[in-house]
């Protein structure tokens, strides 16, 4: 049988017409001897650890069951009713992610409540807008720093409570602000099983369940709604295309009861929220905690996880750091780039010969098993998601042994509508839809001429299935603008469909660059090109209503002033002077002359400038999900975009 039939025609015990809330129930019940979370110790005061669980040694996993974490949920959701929380109260989410978040979602679920998710990093004036939009009727804070940035905006809100995941002192005047060990002790007297279990039954598929704000690249964030049947859909087209199959074989990776997974994204976004928590916990999977994105290569050292998921910018990251180790190991860049050659031909190879087969072992045994074993040597699959993967690094993973599946989704989708099937690949792409996901394109939107190459459609995806929101929150306009009149959702992304059913992303709408000769240019591909160099960090093309494209270009700074000292070049220690530094523009303009023979002509970067600042959520140039903050990045260096077109 074709893998899309198996996929189309599977049922399991995971798949269903449950609610959330249900879904853990049914799920912990399955599997409640089997692991379910590890958590880090010496990294939080967790209030919890008080009583309710043992703390873990610093720097080490501890982890707990199913029915013991079933147990933390049922407690913590008697204990948030007794606070008097109420069906479809909305009741914030304010933490980085940790064990604790994904037991208070399931609690304030399993307690009827709709869950509003707010970003870690979020400004006093941010947080304002995120509970006053929703009117917000509780919220669930980290931490005293983040208790302490809602209490300098509550004046504005109309919070009945505060709960702090961690200890806090100093608050024993308010009877509104507790710990979450305060909120499950109330639970433990007041739980009573037989009421839990019709509350959860009272929730239908239909209710809301969450609104998560979108990132706000393009303006104010919008509420998007999501209900039980939003998710719970999502859910099962995911499993049915990573979850166990009787038509797999037994080497096809899958997500089951035996799996590991680190979670680091933020749970506060759609990405992580479905396919890091959702989609594992539906599955029977054990989720560790990672202790910060900062500090990944010990966490998976230490939890050896068999899965993660992830954002491009992330793996980029991580490839980095497996370059820089492997050169301190004492492997040479040249063995380096001769072994990702290696791997990617022989990943790439329809049937790779006995001298590729012994290239390929030899590459293995000197750089990729050392790489694999940095990563906790157990890694069977990466997920990648929340923007586009370069093809070529998706290909170096895959040379490596680290197989990554990219997919593709939208907040307003719970979010998945297409990702790679592991049994059948398709790198550099975004997969074909799942199985309950229908799409089709809006040729009208996309310059077909600058797209004639691609055999298939291409367009605006539009998007309809049991996974697409009802629309925004108190936002009327924006929801009828977001549908055609069919009613299916208007994506915002060009996306060419190829005949075999496999998507590949092309560009945002909005971020098509209009050259004033009249030719399209999508800056995705252009800067993903630059994904895996060891000279440019980051890249972010430029060129609307100009005569040709030119680039922002962030140089890998260690690496530049490695290259200078190798040859005997006396670099400026400030950075700024380094990047206006002529030997060093020489230097990155061959690393640019490399990305522009993969691109037409009038696709090309022309000029280039070098910017001695990071793009960071910290310094407000990318969103929480690490994508770029365009207008941000133009206005911070609007000068060095003059330069580019001074002598245009």
């Amino acid at each position: 049988m074709d893998w899309r039939d198996a996929e189309r025609e599977h049922e399991d015990e995971v798949i269903g017409e449950t609610t959330l809330a249900r879904l853990f129930e049914e799920s912990a019940e399955r599997n409640s001897n089997r692991p379910a979370q590890q958590y880090k110790g010496g990294i939080y005061d967790r209030s919890l650890t008080d009583s309710v669980l043992s703390a873990a040694a610093s720097g080490e996993y501890r982890t707990i069951s199913y029915a013991e974490m079933r147990d933390i949920v049922r407690k913590l959701s008697a204990g948030f009713l007794d606070l008097g929380v109420d069906t479809a109260d909305r009741i914030g989410l304010f933490s980085n992610t940790r064990m604790e978040w994904a037991q208070c979602d399931f609690a304030l679920l399993g307690a009827g409540a709709v869950i509003t998710t707010v970003y870690p990093s979020s400004s006093p004036d941010q947080v304002r807008y995120l509970l006053d939009d929703p009117d917000a009727d509780g919220v669930v804070v980290e931490n005293e720093t983040l208790l302490e940035r809602v209490l300098e905006v509550e004046d504005d809100l109309d919070l009945e409570f505060v709960v702090s995941i961690d200890d806090v002192a100093g608050y024993d005047d308010r009877d509104d602000v507790l710990t979450l060990d305060e909120v499950y002790a109330r639970g433990e007297e007041t739980f009573d099983l037989d009421a839990y279990e019709d509350r959860i039954d009272a929730t239908e598929l239909d209710d809301l369940a969450s609104m998560i704000y979108t990132s706000g690249t393009t303006g104010q964030p919008k509420g998007v709604q999501l209900t039980h049947g939003n998710f719970r859909s999502n859910v099962n087209g995911v499993r049915k295309r990573f979850g166990p199959r009787p038509d797999k074989d037994d080497d096809i990776p899958v997500i089951d009861e035996e799996t590991l997974a680190m979670s680091y994204l933020p749970l506060s976004h759609v990405f992580e929220r479905t396919a890091g928590h959702f989609v594992l916990f539906a599955s029977g999977a054990c989720v560790a905690y990672a202790e910060s994105p900062d500090t990944l290569q010990d966490d998976f050292s230490v939890v050896q996880p068999t899965a993660a998921t992830s954002v491009p910018r992330v793996y980029e990251k991580i490839y980095d750091a497996i370059r820089e180790e492997a050169s301190g190991s004492g492997v040479s860049e040249r063995i380096f780039g001769w072994a990702t050659d290696v791997g990617v031909e022989y990943q790439q190879a329809d049937s790779p010969g006995p001298m590729l087969k012994a290239k390929q072992a030899l590459a293995d045994k000197l750089v990729f098993s050392s790489v694999r074993e940095a990563l906790g040597g157990e890694i069977e699959m990466l997920i990648s998601g929340g923007g586009s993967l370069s093809p070529e690094l998706c290909r170096l993973y895959h040379a490596m042994g680290l197989p990554i599946y990219e997919g593709y989704g939208l907040t307003e989708t719970a979010p998945v509508v297409s990702t790679n099937p592991p049994e059948a690949v398709g790198v550099g792409t975004i997969g074909p839809p799942l199985v309950n996901v229908d799409v089709k394109v809006d040729e009208t939107v996309a310059d077909q001429e600058a797209f004639a190459g691609d055999p298939g459609e291409v367009g605006e995806l539009l998007v309809n299935g049991p996974n697409v929101t009802q629309g925004y929150w108190n936002k009327p306009g924006a929801t009828q603008g977001a549908f055609t009149e069919d009613g299916w959702f208007r994506t915002g992304d060009i996306i060419h469909i190829r005949p075999d059913g496999y998507l590949e992303f092309r560009d945002r709408v909005k971020q098509i660059i209009v050259l004033s000769t009249g030719k399209n240019v999508a800056p995705g591909p252009l800067e993903d090109a630059f994904a895996a160099s060891e000279v440019v960090e980051q890249a972010m093309v430029v060129g609307n209503d100009e005569k040709f494209i030119g680039a922002l270009l962030v140089p890998n700074t260690d690496h530049v002033r490695s290259w200078a000292e190798k040859e005997d070049i006396d670099l400026p220690d400030d950075p700024q002077a380094m990047c206006d530094d002529e030997r060093v523009r020489e230097h990155i303009q061959q690393e640019v002359d490399r990305v522009n023979e993969k691109f037409e002509k009038h696709e090309t970067i022309k000029q280039f400038e070098l910017v001695p600042q990071e793009f960071t959520e910290e310094n407000d140039m990318l969103t929480p999900t690490m994508k770029k903050k365009r207008r941000v990045i133009l206005e911070r260096f609007e000068d060095r975009v003059d330069r580019i077109y001074a002598d245009a």
